[in-house]
């Protein structure tokens, strides 16, 4: 055996062990991924003949982080040169360094925090999902300003998605996931009468331009801003996506079902790129079927609706609602961001790990 190979034979085992270590550290699961050796990728589908520009023919899905207990909120923060992502059961922030490839702790007690985005101005902004219950910004020296917290006196319910317009007002959602039990923090009771999508302006002064919504989750502007895009979570009869037309003022009118999450689809976090199209988590929603089968040994269960490794991964439509391009994951991908110095690296946050894969494509922001 050569030099070079026992050379890197070491290093593949030292970055084993040191993704190992940041699992370990949390308790959480780590799973190994066996990336495509084959170009182009299978697990990158065409919906759409208009999908296939989007496809770089010799780049393949990555795994660069694992070990969380449910991943969400990446955010890429050009100016550092990293991703942060938050693992909401374990309360903390995760960080991947694209030079060093390194994924560890970026900040423990973070509030549960559930979405992440930028400012204008390049900082950090986090929905502390749980027990704080509150949106809030980093600062260049790493100090906290809370940006929201109560609305007409009344703390908020439990801050899940957060975009920032050009205008720099900073909009996001407040459903009621983090206090409805205790797995993403501690289980309270609700004082909004609503479930509402908010919108800050510069000025501190918070309204609720959305609260006809049942839990609304992800949320993102077009690339004109003209539209504003909401996921509801608890739509009837399935979670949808809905289309708002957005004034100069602030406020939004005109709503429309632009996707219905049919069957046993779930509609999650997702990002709209230059070009208009939504870029989606997608996965299973759990729906089982209404009456059970015999499954052996005197026992009736409930067989799932759907199987989820024919739904996990990443959906993309076109900014009329029609599906163009899937993207297949290992796991259930809950929220995505595209980063890199290029802005064209999809980075797709997926329950134990975190996934990126080049795309001819770029973020909208």
């Amino acid at each position: 055996m050569n030099k070079h190979m026992d050379r890197r034979r070491l290093l593949q085992a030292a970055a084993g062990s040191a993704l190992g270590a940041v699992a370990a550290a949390a308790g959480a699961q780590s799973f190994p991924y066996k990336p495509q050796q084959r170009y182009p990728d299978p697990s990158v589908l065409i919906l759409d003949p208009s999908f296939a520009k989007y496809r770089i023919y010799s780049s393949t899905l990555e795994q660069v982080g694992t070990g969380m207990r449910w991943a969400e909120g990446p955010v890429y923060l050009p100016r550092e040169g990293y991703l942060v992502c938050s693992d909401i059961p374990n309360n903390r922030l995760m960080r991947y360094e694209e030079k060093t490839g390194e994924f560890k702790v970026h900040k423990a007690n973070a509030g549960y925090c559930n979405g992440n985005t930028r400012d204008r101005q390049g900082r950090l902004i986090s929905c502390e999902h749980s027990v704080t219950r509150r949106v809030v910004r980093t600062e260049a020296d790493g100090r906290m300003t809370v940006l929201a917290d109560r609305y007409q006196g009344k703390r908020l319910n439990s801050p899940n998605d957060v975009v920032v317009k050009s205008d720099d007002t900073v909009w996001f959602t407040d459903p009621l996931f983090g206090i409805s039990g205790t797995w993403e923090g501690e289980k309270a009771a609700p004082e909004q009468a609503t479930t509402n999508v908010y919108r800050l302006t510069p000025d501190g002064q918070l309204s609720a331009v959305i609260t006809d919504l049942v839990n609304p989750n992800g949320l993102a502007f077009s690339p004109d801003e003209k539209k504003l895009y909401v996921v509801e979570w608890k739509g009837t009869p399935n979670r949808s996506l809905w289309s708002y037309d957005v004034a100069a003022d602030g406020s939004v009118s005109n709503k429309l079902k632009l996707i219905d999450g049919t069957g046993a689809a779930a509609l999650d976090g997702f990002r709209v790129d230059r070009d208009g199209n939504l870029w989606m988590g997608w996965g299973w929603n759990g729906a089982v079927a209404p009456e059970p089968v015999d499954a052996g040994n005197g026992m009736k269960v409930y067989q799932p609706q759907a199987k989820s490794e024919d739904l996990d991964g990443v959906k993309i439509f076109n900014s009329q609602g029609k599906p163009i391009g899937f993207i297949r994951l290992p796991e259930r991908c809950a929220n995505l961001t595209f980063g890199g110095p290029k802005n064209n690296r999809l980075y797709m946050a997926a329950s134990h790990s975190l996934y990126a894969l080049y795309v001819e494509s770029e973020g909208a922001t």
